[in-house]
């Protein structure tokens, strides 16, 4: 390795210029602006390697020869074209993978987006063409499925809560039971966001167990409401328990009953594990003011947060400056409206992909592994029984009975599922098996999961 500057310079001569690399006729086809910042990229960083004694004249003549040059660089623009946010298939067994966007749209909410993707409606009336407001449509669908007095949509629960909690509270105490003060996903904390949200939080209880007499004990004429979060991504067993928002609505007088979700549950048929799922519509009638939750977890929609409750109380949230930094676009609107238009008028079950996946029974997903065992016509590949999970926070304590096809591998053959083309496949390692599990492959996904394990472990 180089550690004189003689040395240094004698490697530094055989970097190419960029021009001569340009001119090559082994990469003449690749596209000129991005093989020009590829190569920019490709020369800073050989450059570095050599001022910091790791490359010496031989290394980088021999990286810098014309078909290793060319190789290199033509494998840099493939990666620099492709997209981030592509599409992939899930095969780890989890339903509502956060890392690779939780709840897979249903057909029509795919098509509504790719409608409004020119313009459409977003705040005007389409009759008199004069400004209105965007969420009434969602508004109205809300009204239909849940019987809502009112209704509003920020970009997610998160900014939900902060709007709720803002809009209803600022300035005012807030009690909370210390078993809710949860944190979720990438250090999001109930007592930050009511800190942030001006309001101030008063905990009452113990870990494990608050009674309705705590609430009741600590609230004076400060008090503004009484606020419930679902512990959605943890859970409490034995001695433990928390009013429910019932018990509390029938206590708290002229106080406001809030009600965070975190994921809210729809559909209101009986889920096979998701049984202690809290349901939006039981929140709503047992007597919370304003009830929050996600629209891409089991709601089966996009990214978003939804309040529902109260009419004069969803317009203060509406009228809140807070709500235009926190509102949706119009992809995030049309998907929504799609996807509750189906839970009013069409079939979820079938039409949903999130609830179609979580109830799917076992014969259906032990034929179907059988099915992807055929097609991957491995001899070393077999049906077991698996575990599955809701996956986003819902009911994380209990797995879901699957099936999976698993084959011998580890953590390389898992690499090199997730950069199969045309789609990568996200699978699952576990006792020196690769696991491709039933429950989160609908069936039109058997033939490209098959053709691609072929592919990228052949």
């Amino acid at each position: 390795m180089p550690r004189t500057d003689s040395e240094r310079t004698s490697a530094l001569r055989h970097l190419p210029p960029i021009d001569q690399i340009l001119r090559d006729p082994r990469v003449a086809t690749l596209p000129r602006a991005v093989l020009a910042r590829q190569a920019r990229r490709w020369l800073h960083e050989l450059r570095e390697q050599v001022l910091a004694g790791e490359l010496d004249a031989e290394a980088v003549k021999s990286r810098c020869d014309g078909e290793a040059a060319a190789g290199e660089l033509s494998r840099r623009c493939e990666l620099a074209q492709r997209p981030r946010h592509e599409r992939v298939i899930n095969a780890t067994g989890v339903v509502l993978h956060t890392g690779i966007g939780r709840a897979a749209l249903g057909q029509r909410a795919i098509d509504a987006i790719t409608a409004i993707a020119g313009f459409g409606i977003v705040e005007v009336d389409p009759v008199s063409g004069e400004r209105d407001q965007r969420e009434l449509g969602i508004a109205a669908l809300l009204h239909d499925v849940l019987g809502a007095d009112g209704g509003l949509v920020v970009n997610n629960n998160a900014a939900a809560t902060t709007l709720m909690l803002t809009a209803l509270c600022e300035g005012r105490e807030v009690v909370i039971s210390r078993g809710e003060l949860v944190e979720i996903g990438g250090g999001f904390r109930v007592p930050d966001v009511m800190r942030r949200a001006g309001c101030h939080m008063v905990e009452v209880g113990a870990t494990n167990k608050t009674h309705l007499r705590d609430y009741e004990d600590a609230t004076n004429e400060r008090t503004v409401a009484w606020l419930k979060v679902h512990p959605s991504n943890f859970r409490i067993e034995g001695f433990a328990g928390v009013p429910t928002v019932q018990e509390l609505a029938a206590k708290a007088g002229e106080l406001l009953v809030l009600d965070d979700l975190g994921s809210g549950l729809l559909w209101n048929e009986p889920l096979a594990g998701l049984e202690d799922e809290p349901r939006v519509q039981d929140s709503m009638q047992g007597g919370a003011h304003v009830t929050c939750f996600s629209g891409d977890k089991l709601l089966g929609g996009p990214q978003c947060g939804i309040l529902v409750g109260r009419k004069d109380l969803i317009a203060r949230c509406r009228a809140h400056p807070l709500y235009r930094a926190l509102r949706c676009d119009k992809l995030t609107l049309a998907a929504l409206e799609a996807t509750l238009a189906i839970y009013r008028d069409g079939d979820p079950l079938r039409e949903i992909p999130t609830l179609r996946m979580l109830a799917a029974p076992a014969a259906e997903l032990r034929a179907r592994s059988e099915e992807l065992c055929a097609l991957l016509g491995r001899p070393d590949a077999t049906v077991v029984d698996s575990e599955s999970f809701a996956g986003a926070g819902a009911n994380p304590a209990r797995p879901l009975s699957s099936h999976a096809v698993a084959f011998p591998g580890g953590q390389v053959e898992n690499d090199r599922l997730r950069a199969a083309r045309p789609h990568a496949i996200f699978a699952r390692v576990a006792d020196g098996r690769v696991l491709l599990d039933a429950r989160t492959l609908l069936p039109e996904d058997l033939g490209p999961v098959a053709a691609a394990v072929r592919s990228a472990l052949s």
